[in-house]
């Protein structure tokens, strides 16, 4: 057939041709492939795909490449959005390993005969993970920071025999819904506390608080853990990893679970996912903590060995001690957590959070002079924090795009025309100031 000859063309992954397939309906006795369904009621078939045929690989990858360019990049526009994913540096060696064929293809490392090195990934990002957190023991990842916060809800529900799960109102406000969708087939009650006045009951399993928190504001974790402390109830703080560069982990303030995103540890934004969460806890209460932890040790021979040391889900113990049901390997993204770690180091670690909380400051100063604009909630935050607009910031965003500038979130549905603002490390001095002089047009 020649190459340019379409007509007869179907796919490069499809098995068989045309005419073989009617080789086999002929065989069969039938006309069409969806005579094999006939018995099928129509009105309980699947309707029929409106899917176009199928073109040539160099067809396809320009009109992938016509999609692509349509998308608002990171690298040809300048970005001030955040609310749990962020535009963090990402070496290039992250890429350079995480496409190794040894890794990309790995997954659940049950032979740990021929898994010694995922399994050794894993322990280094378990490792990596409790230092930065200052907790005792970590998991080898979970899907991400809202359903990782959502598991240690269920935990210290497990841990303390209570069914009341407490969360402030300064959580984001996704997580929550997340938070929800798991504690609600388990009939476990959630409450709100306002964290103007937080006052917990006796009858808390735990405290749920963002660090920092949606708004991008530190909150005081030592007040949160004498309550809960003195209601024998679990603090459960949800970290900003790189937040940990330059503020006081949550373990120093008591924490018993510590959960994340991990995302900013040289993850790409991808849309929204996949992402891994983090999780850490207390040593006392590991056997109730879900996900799987590595181990090292030696074998017979004296060497160092790597093997999965608690399974807690339930294809590995018996269902009614499972304490998760979590499905899936994330180890490919905490592989690129653990190289971007490995490859900034401490002292690059603490430099990227200190460029992103004073560029941070210098772009809310920018901001809080121009008129009509203010910063309505008070105190330290991070590289995030929130702008009263003089109009609705979706008016403001769509002007923002238009010059190359990717807005903030628009929270007016719960704070009336505001707007939350993120700045990292890779937003320019030339960045920050045309977000300044593009919103000085709306300024009253």
């Amino acid at each position: 057939m020649p190459v340019s000859d379409t007509s007869f063309f179907q796919s490069h992954y499809m098995p068989n041709t045309p005419s073989q397939q009617q080789e086999m309906l002929d065989s069969i006795g039938i006309n069409s492939i969806d005579d094999l369904f006939s018995d099928i009621p129509t009105e309980h078939r699947h309707p029929t795909l409106d899917i176009p045929h199928p073109i040539s690989e160099i067809d396809l990858k320009s009109e992938l490449m016509t999609l692509g360019i349509q998308n608002r990049n990171l690298e040809q526009n300048a970005c001030f959005l955040g609310a749990g994913a962020y535009n963090h540096f990402s070496p290039s060696i992250v890429k350079a390993i995480l496409t190794r064929g040894e890794f990309l293809t790995s997954y659940t490392p049950y032979q740990a005969e021929a898994s010694q090195g995922t399994l050794q990934v894993a322990y280094e990002f378990q490792s990596l993970i409790s230092n930065l957190m200052s907790m005792d023991v970590a998991n080898d990842g979970m899907y991400d920071g809202a359903t990782s916060f959502a598991e240690a809800a269920l935990m210290a529900c497990r841990v303390t025999k209570r069914d009341e799960i407490y969360v402030l109102d300064t959580i984001n406000p996704v997580y929550r819904e997340v938070i929800e969708t798991y504690a609600s087939p388990q009939k476990l009650k959630i409450h709100t506390l306002s964290s103007s006045n937080p006052r917990l009951p006796q009858t808390a399993s735990c405290l749920l608080v963002q660090y920092p928190n949606f708004h991008g504001t530190i909150e005081d974790l030592s007040l949160y853990k004498r309550q809960t402390e003195d209601m024998g109830s679990l603090l459960v703080v949800s970290a900003n990893p790189i937040a940990m560069g330059i503020l006081k982990p949550p373990g120093e303030f008591g924490a018993d679970i510590v959960t994340g995103e991990g995302q900013a540890l040289g993850i790409p934004i991808s849309y929204g996912g996949p992402y891994v969460g983090l999780f850490c806890t207390r040593k006392k209460f590991v056997r109730q903590m879900p996900g799987r932890i590595v181990g090292r040790t030696n074998d017979s021979d004296g060497k160092t060995g790597y093997v999965l040391t608690l399974q807690t889900r339930e294809q590995h113990i018996r269902r009614e001690k499972a304490t998760s049901n979590i499905c899936t390997s994330q180890a490919l993204l905490a592989l690129a957590a653990t190289i971007t770690m490995a490859a900034v180091g401490k002292t690059g670690f603490r430099q990227q959070s200190e460029l992103s909380y004073h560029k941070a400051h210098y772009t809310a100063s920018l901001i809080q002079n121009i008129p009509g604009f203010s910063l309505p909630i008070q105190g330290d935050f991070f590289n995030e924090f929130v702008v009263k607009c003089p109009i609705n910031p979706s008016k403001i965003n769509k002007q923002l795009l238009a010059n190359g500038i990717i807005g903030g979130l628009d929270i007016s549905s719960s704070m009336p025309n505001c707007m939350l603002i993120a700045v990292t490390e890779m937003n320019t001095a030339s960045q920050i100031t045309a977000l300044a002089e593009t919103l000085k047009k709306f300024g009253s």
